[in-house]
């Protein structure tokens, strides 16, 4: 793996853009960064908080879940969140233009009757709207954990629905080559869960018991997943926390292969190139962005 940067603060959501530079949010540092293919950052915004997942919509504007903010440790060279900030500022999408840095929030907690915590990642469909994950939040002091949900939202700020209630903590959100399959990744579980849409912001109730979800593909061991991306062959590559690397499953639920990397919070994975198989990896707690080439070519993102 090829450094691209470091110097990071927890970064997250990367977006390789058309220019080969990649933009991505530093959590622990409230902003939002343009990464430059040789590797010198540029603040685009600092929108405080928490940025979390990032995704270009359709204006050309940056899509930013904010999880309104953690507390963190710092040991070994190492930083790891530590539950909801002490200034926790509130979960919303943000709307972000990257020429001018101009930070809107489009959508906050009570909009719509829909409760936001801690939104975390986001992905685009091909009819303009987005669904996103709320991973939650853990309050340690006062024992609380939050009981969260999947939501679908226009881009536009005028509508936003909880689509699956109550959820397992989900965080990596994506959707198959042909849109009818929406992929979650939850962390505790160390799930990887599908919804089969019917249409725009709709999902089949036909699953079991445990509600329209359907189990995909669960890992043996003391691990956890974090973002995802999808390849054009429609595999999933899930960053896998505590195993250090990317999980790369298929539809049908094999481990087709895992790809080591050397930071045991590896959160996220996007592609970019002409080819579609340069593989951008966050190496979140050692402040690291890597580059790869990946075996096979990553699906290309609406927009």
């Amino acid at each position: 793996m090829e450094l691209v940067t470091d110097g990071l603060r927890f970064p997250e959501g990367p977006i390789a853009m058309p220019d080969g530079s990649v933009i991505l949010v530093e959590i622990a540092a409230g902003q939002l960064t343009r990464i430059a293919a040789d590797g010198t950052k540029d603040v685009i915004a600092k929108p405080g908080g928490g940025p979390n997942g990032a995704a270009l919509g359709p204006d050309g504007k940056i899509y930013v879940c904010n999880n309104g903010g953690f507390e963190y440790q710092e040991s070994g060279g190492y930083l790891t969140p530590a539950g909801i900030a002490k200034d926790y500022s509130g979960g919303r999408i943000e709307r972000i233009d990257p020429q001018t840095g101009a930070v809107e929030v489009l959508y906050k907690s009570g909009d719509f009757d829909c409760v936001l915590r801690g939104p975390n990642d986001i992905v685009f469909d091909d009819q303009g709207g987005f669904w996103f994950t709320d991973h939650g939040k853990t309050d340690y002091e006062n024992r609380c954990h939050d009981i969260v949900g999947i939501f679908y939202a226009k881009a536009d700020g005028s509508y936003m629905e909880e689509v699956v209630f109550p959820s397992q903590n989900p965080n990596g959100v994506g959707l198959s080559p042909d849109g009818k399959t929406l992929y979650v990744a939850e962390t505790f579980t160390c799930r990887l869960m599908k919804f089969n849409i019917t249409e725009p912001g709709k999902v089949a109730p036909d699953a079991g018991p445990g509600g329209p979800g359907i189990p995909v593909y669960r890992p043996a061991g003391y691990k956890f997943f974090d973002s995802l991306a999808v390849e054009e062959s429609g595999n999933i590559c899930v960053a896998t926390i505590g195993e250090c690397g990317i999980s790369v499953i298929s539809p049908s639920g094999e481990l087709v292969e895992f790809v080591e990397t050397p930071d045991i919070f590896t959160t996220n994975i996007c592609f970019g190139g002409d080819d579609m198989m340069d593989a951008y990896i966050c190496l979140s707690a050692t402040g690291k962005l890597v580059k790869t080439r990946w075996k096979r070519p990553g699906l290309k993102l609406n927009f």
